[in-house]
């Protein structure tokens, strides 16, 4: 049981460093004017969300839903519980608009600006800290 939850927080871990960067990576982008620049900042958004992003949410899920299942009459019945799945169920939608800003910028298509993207890049920390504060305090 301690390893699965060992792997659960080492995936979720990984995965919140792809959606830190991975919005970092696109201020930058909407910033680059130079083509070799773009083209750089193409291969980075890609290898990061298909290599890493992609795997690392699903090791997160995967493992999420089985540690539930060590004590699922207890998780499924706590209130801070639901309130977490609710926020990994926007994390998983906010995961797939980087999805889609990274074919956006491939096909040289992005109509955001730099400034869209630094607010964009705040939201998986108020996700974060939401669930942290859900899972070690469990207010309700």
């Amino acid at each position: 049981m301690l390893w699965v939850k060992a792997f659960h927080l080492f995936f979720v871990v990984a995965w919140f460093a792809v959606l830190f960067y991975l919005p970092r990576l696109f201020v930058y982008h909407a910033q680059t004017e130079d083509e070799a620049g773009k083209e750089r900042f193409k291969i980075m958004e890609r290898k990061l969300y298909w290599g890493m992003g992609l795997p690392c949410m699903l090791g997160t899920l995967i493992l999420g839903v089985w540690t539930a299942t060590f004590n699922a009459s207890y998780y499924f019945s706590a209130g801070w519980m639901h309130a977490k799945l609710a926020i990994v169920v926007l994390l998983i939608g906010y995961h797939h608009m980087c999805g889609m800003y990274v074919k956006r910028f491939a096909k040289d298509a992005n109509t955001k600006s730099h400034v869209y993207f630094r607010w964009f890049n705040e939201v998986p920390v108020l996700f974060l800290l939401a669930i942290i504060i859900l899972v070690i305090v469990k207010p309700f």
